[in-house]
């Protein structure tokens, strides 16, 4: 069965516009990935302890992934015509990230700390998930990937307190 093709003009081309609503998901998933970043940095910069060496570096790959992460939101918010605010008043404002404490703290008790945050962040893409994949698909499954890889982040950093 041969598909007839009708020419376009380019009056007939729109551009898919992302909704207030829309957008103002996507900026809560943003703000959650921008305070993820900056707490992984500051759990990286204040860890002491056992195993010190080897969450100081999983630490760092959260952080990345967390940075990564908030650029590809950031970017595909401009894709659909939104504008994204990552500033730190914005951020400080509105994340649903626990607030992290400011001192040393040994191995054990980052991993259980971290941990709850990308749990935290992942709670957050989850409440809009559903509503922003009814919206637009293509970022839904941005969202998706991203649960997947704050989950196995998560996986990978709480096993380090894991007992056998």
């Amino acid at each position: 069965m041969a598909v007839s093709a009708t020419r376009r003009t380019e009056a007939d081309v729109k551009a898919f516009h992302a909704s207030p609503d829309l957008c103002a998901k996507l900026q809560c998933v943003l703000v959650d990935l921008i305070e993820l970043h900056l707490q992984g940095k500051q759990a990286h910069w204040n860890l002491v302890g056992t195993n010190f060496r080897d969450l100081h570096l999983q630490l760092d790959e959260l952080v990345d992934f967390a940075r990564e992460s908030s650029d590809v939101i950031a970017e595909r918010m401009r894709a659909l015509d939104s504008t994204p605010d990552g500033r730190s008043d914005t951020v400080a404002g509105s994340t649903t990230l626990p607030e992290f404490p400011g001192y040393e703290h040994n191995t054990t008790e980052v991993v259980d700390l971290i941990t709850a945050r990308i749990y935290a962040a992942v709670d957050t893409i989850r409440s809009v998930l559903d509503q922003v994949d009814a919206q637009d698909p293509s970022t839904g499954n941005l969202l998706h990937e991203l649960i997947e890889g704050l989950e196995k982040q998560a996986w990978l950093i709480k096993s380090e307190n894991r007992k056998v």
